[in-house]
């Protein structure tokens, strides 16, 4: 009983050796457990055909986009307000714009409609590593599947704003004669996004191709350990 013994270890040695350089992670290695595994590749490759259809026909998408501008008052010497926009008056728009994208903030736009993808944009006139905002305007844009949600989304960004601003100079106490306004340099206009379907073909694509790979390996290392394990029963 004993040469018998001293085999079977011996075959159950040489089996874990060889099973311990199958599991080597070498491209040889892989291509031969990608072989093995044509079928899960298969499948994997049906799934992300199917998921791609989606991504071929894209719902349609609507920017709408308008420029508000900050107004000091009208004076005697200023009739005409768009010719006295002052650094301050920026510093003020960008205050309320800080104002706005603060969590209570967020909260308030939510509560008054805004949803999906906005952006408010104050004019730089610095660059991005020094921004620096001497002329009061601020471009608001929204993304929308539906161009009239676009727009309404535009104008509820401006009404929060407007107040915000209001606020602001009521907690300062401003007199009502010496009050800034909002005014708008262009009212929103929507136009329709064209649709980016290569990228989102060749998202959907790589995460197939790398669930489909990993499943492959996953399946391979199951059935590597069954075996084992029927190879271990006696």
């Amino acid at each position: 009983m004993e040469p018998l013994t001293h085999d079977t270890a011996h075959a159950n040695r040489t089996a874990d050796a060889a099973g311990a350089a199958d599991d080597a992670l070498t491209p040889e290695g892989l291509a031969r457990v990608l072989l093995r595994r044509w079928y899960v590749l298969l499948l994997a490759a049906l799934v992300t055909g199917a998921a791609c259809y989606p991504a071929l026909r894209p719902a349609p998408r609507y920017q709408s986009s308008a420029v508000l501008v900050v107004k000091p008052p009208r004076t005697d010497n200023q009739p005409n307000q768009l010719t006295n926009l002052q650094p301050s008056l920026a510093m003020v728009s960008y205050a309320v714009v800080q104002r706005l994208q603060s969590p209570d903030g967020r909260a308030e736009l939510k509560a008054a409609g805004v949803h999906g993808s906005y952006r408010l944009t104050p004019r730089n006139s610095g660059t991005s590593a020094t921004p620096y905002y001497s002329i009061p305007t601020l471009q608001i844009e929204a993304e929308q599947t539906a161009p009239e949600e676009a727009d309404r989304v535009v104008q509820a960004i401006i009404d929060v704003y407007g107040r915000h601003l209001k606020a602001l100079q009521t907690e300062q106490k401003v007199p009502a004669a010496t009050l800034l306004t909002v005014d708008l340099v262009n009212r929103p206009g929507t136009v329709a996004l064209p649709p980016n379907r290569t990228r989102a073909v060749a998202g959907t694509g790589a995460l197939g191709t790398l669930a489909g790979v990993m499943c492959a390996l996953w399946t391979e290392r199951y059935a590597t350990a069954r075996r084992r394990r029927r190879a271990a029963a006696p």
